[in-house]
């Protein structure tokens, strides 16, 4: 059982935090939703170990961090280990595209390439779950972590919207063309205006990182890219903006052909 004297819970700016040594063991071997992993460096012995393994096999991701950024995050004696635990649970998007097939339900699926700013990410979820999104797909590493401030900017859609924590897009993007999902990524050098997008076959969006879209590597993997149109001077959209312009797009087309009920 946690210690409730090692045990923080934020309604502002964090997710559930647990801290010391023991609590945080207990929370990754009680089978919780762990979102990271905070050790201090120098931290060493057994438990060190034994917590380094658990993060390894779980695939929980593992931070160090010098004592007093530390310090500044926990009140209390946090033993040099911090654990934050989700908010919500995580669903596999291996188990959830299989059922849409049977329910023969044309998939639309958000994958994530390093949005990290939570108010992007409530923003982007509260949209993707009013245009019947199935799933947003987030990497294990460099997304933004899903705690309070996420689920009140996203109205609560956060707790409605499966999301799945994957190990990384590249592999997803395999997954989903081997399982015939259309890929797809907004660049801003692409030739096709999204109007010529096909989103009424299986789909899948990659929205990118707010300061450098997606990552180039993945870009290479779609199967076709495909731009905004714009008339301003402004470079780009903001991020949550522009995945409402994609998710409205691919609602209209599916609506035109009787595939959605208005």
């Amino acid at each position: 059982m946690l210690s409730l004297s090692l045990m923080r819970t934020s309604n502002t700016n964090s997710s559930t935090m647990i801290f010391g040594r023991h609590p945080v063991l207990d929370a990754i071997k009680s089978g919780k939703t762990v979102d990271k992993v905070v050790i201090q460096q120098g931290f060493k012995g057994p438990i060190e170990i034994e917590i380094r393994h658990l993060c390894k096999d779980r695939r929980i991701p593992l931070q160090q961090l010098p004592k007093e950024r530390i310090g500044r995050m926990v009140d209390g004696n946090h033993q040099g280990v911090i654990a934050f635990l989700s908010l919500i649970e995580y669903q596999k998007l291996e188990d959830i595209l299989p059922l849409l097939y049977e329910e023969s339900k044309v998939p639309l699926f958000l994958l994530l390439d390093g949005v990290t700013d939570v108010r992007n990410f409530g923003a982007i979820a509260r949209t993707a779950e009013v245009m019947g999104v199935n799933a947003i797909v987030i990497p294990r590493k460099k997304s933004a972590q899903i705690n309070s401030d996420a689920i009140k900017v996203s109205a609560g859609a956060l707790l409605q919207i499966p999301v799945c924590k994957e190990a990384s897009i590249v592999a997803t993007v395999e997954f989903l063309k081997n399982s015939g999902v259309q890929v797809y990524a907004s660049d801003l050098y692409a030739e096709k205006g999204i109007q010529h997008i096909d989103f009424t076959v299986p789909t899948a969006i990659i929205i990118g990182a707010e300061d450098r879209g997606v990552s180039p590597s993945i870009l290479k993997m779609v199967d076709e890219t495909f731009i905004i149109p714009q008339v301003g001077k402004t470079d780009s959209l903001n991020v949550s903006v522009a995945t409402g312009i994609m998710l409205y797009e691919a609602v209209m087309q599916r609506l035109g052909k009787g595939m959605l009920k208005k």
